[in-house]
């Protein structure tokens, strides 16, 4: 086999002439995109060939278009390290942390970015808090536009920080022996992106990859990714993800955008939803001719307050000026040294809750966690039906209970042991 560095390149000339209209852009097919997009991956397309097909997708809006999003974030999948598929099945059943409508599975909370407000990291610091109920298997990278990626922040913690590109596939199962947090870092899992860097660089738009990463959760064709929330930066795009997700077999989720074009939920208003879920009466035929729950999604709008949470400011939450100082207050959060009503531990919480809620935990009608202890749980339902003051209250206890920071700090140690 031909090292990827030499292969041979593939014309994409006729693929190229009929995106050059709308008219017979529309005629394209999504798997022949996906199709030109996995080359790429092999470093099988020239430079300028592949400039001109993300040009392409650009302009005739192809790049937002449902079919296309799942298909080519299928082809980044299949192109991705694989895991032993058997082996985190087994070591998934091991933890045994399934709790109310929560199965136990792995779960992710990711944003697309380039929503331009430089707000501290709240989505991967949700994810290291949710670790202490659910198993978290969260996709990030660095930053491309932002003042801190998701993989910057962490890199930057201490006293220690994890080695994150230890997370390989061929480690994960056994860093879920050790805590219930895995970081997938993209830049290791995806190497077939390395040869698209170049190019983007010099495209000077946002264009199909800064949408793909999300969806492309390289665990996510084990099956047992359970439950996710995706923050997309413009609410245009929200029905598109929504059904890209649906698309790629997802049957728990949640699609999000603050009304700022925030791809986080908004700690100062409103946030529109789009939730992707089983349905309660519709039932389909599969492929394999077995019937099962329709995948339905419903649309509906959250606020703070739905949680019992005040409003506060995108001002009040941009964090620090870099991963440095972000890493210091992901630091205090997990130790929780941040008051009760800080309002960066307010969106922090709120997104954490997000997370559980979806999950089902928050469904199991007793709990041990809490600071009585009393098996008390929030029954009160808010829009699609969930329980998110639930899911506040759990996530409060992420933190006062120090189970997060106990998952984080597991983490760390395994994986800095890997790479020792």
């Amino acid at each position: 086999m031909a090292h990827p560095n030499h292969n041979p390149t593939v014309s994409i000339a006729p693929l190229l002439k009929r995106l050059s209209t709308l008219d017979s852009a529309r005629q394209v097919s999504a798997h022949e995109i996906a199709a030109a997009v996995a080359l790429v991956f092999t470093n099988s397309i020239s430079p300028v060939p592949f400039a001109l097909l993300l040009w392409a997708l650009h302009t005739t809006g192809q790049d937002h278009s449902p079919e296309v999003l799942a298909a080519c974030a299928a082809s980044m999948r299949g192109a991705a390290a694989q895991v032993n598929t058997a082996a985190l099945r087994q070591v998934v059943k091991q933890k045994a942390k399934a709790e109310g409508a929560y199965r136990g599975g792995l779960c992710d909370i990711v944003g697309t970015g380039g929503d331009g407000h430089n707000t501290y990291n709240v989505s991967t610091t949700a994810s290291i808090l949710a670790s202490a109920s659910l198993l978290i298997a969260k996709h990030g990278n660095n930053s491309s536009t932002s003042l801190s990626g998701s993989a910057d922040l962490l890199q930057h913690a201490k006293p220690t920080a994890p080695q994150i590109a230890a997370t390989t596939a061929r480690n994960l199962p056994h860093i879920y022996s050790r805590t219930n947090y895995a970081f997938l870092y993209a830049r290791e899992w995806h190497p077939g992106m390395r040869f698209a860097a170049a190019t983007r660089k010099e495209v000077p738009v946002r264009t199909i990859f800064n949408l793909l990463g999300p969806l492309a959760n390289p665990v996510h064709d084990t099956n047992l990714v359970e439950a996710r929330v995706l923050g997309v930066a413009r609410c245009s795009i929200g029905p598109h993800f929504a059904e890209a997700l649906r698309l790629s077999g997802a049957r728990k989720a949640l699609v999000v955008c603050g009304e700022e074009d925030l791809d986080e939920l908004s700690c100062a208003g409103p946030t529109r939803c789009w939730y992707i879920r089983e349905s309660h009466d519709k039932t389909v035929v599969n492929e394999d001719g077995e019937e099962e729950k329709e995948v339905v999604i419903e649309e509906f709008v959250l606020t703070p307050e739905d949680f019992g949470l005040p409003r506060h400011p995108l001002s009040s939450v941009h964090g620090g000026k870099g991963p440095g100082e972000n890493a210091e207050i992901l630091m205090k959060i997990l130790r929780n040294e941040l008051p009760r009503d800080d309002p960066v531990l307010h969106f922090v919480l709120l997104n954490t809750a997000v997370l559980l809620t979806l999950s089902g935990i928050c469904e199991a009608e007793s709990s041990s966690v809490g600071s009585r202890n009393d098996g008390e749980v929030l029954t009160e339902r808010g829009p699609g039906g969930l329980r998110w003051r639930e899911g506040l209250r759990r996530a409060r206890w992420c933190v006062e209970s120090g189970e997060a920071l106990r998952q984080w700090e597991g983490f760390v140690a395994v994986t800095n042991e890997l790479a020792g």
